[in-house]
């Protein structure tokens, strides 16, 4: 191999290399954080392996977070909570938990039925604080969306 050819291999690694580079940074630049915008899908709903309804809460990073909550209203019963549970104070970390089961250490408040019920739209959500830097977890759901759903799959929208 001559030197200028060996210069011009060094030249095409070099130029793979950082085109590889520009691309990962523009790829994990497109890539939703969660952490940003207001309001994003950072709560999500779905069936465990044993296809009882299951909620995971993800905060950004290792972000504090208040009132995480469970709200069934009756679709005939207007704004009125009929199930569901909250839970008062800080909460750090991510969390998956049955439903209508969350652990012991957040000390939740129930309400009503422990299970998901027929007619009923129900709101999972959360909430972080902070002036500057504040977002909510929201999802909303049917029993029906999460019977739709496999193991495994997640309802992660705030629509119902």
């Amino acid at each position: 191999m001559t030197a200028g050819a060996a210069l011009d291999e060094r030249g095409r690694r070099t130029l793979r290399r950082r085109a590889g580079a520009v691309t990962g940074v523009v790829a994990g630049a497109a890539l939703p954080s969660g952490c940003a915008a207001v309001d994003l899908p950072l709560a999500a709903v779905g069936p465990g392996a044993d296809g009882a309804p299951n909620a995971l809460i993800r905060p950004c990073g290792d972000d504090a977070y208040r009132g995480p909550a469970l709200d069934g209203r009756d679709s005939g019963a207007g704004d009125l909570v009929t199930t569901g549970w909250d839970a008062q104070g800080e909460h750090t970390g991510d969390a998956a938990f049955p439903l209508f089961a969350p652990p012991a250490r957040r000390h939740a408040r129930h309400r009503g039925a422990r299970r998901p019920l027929p007619d009923h739209t129900c709101t999972l959500s959360f909430g972080h604080y902070v002036t500057g830097d504040s977002y909510n977890g929201v999802v909303a759901f049917s029993a029906r969306d999460i019977a739709a759903l496999r193991p495994g799959q997640v309802r992660p929208t705030a629509a119902p």
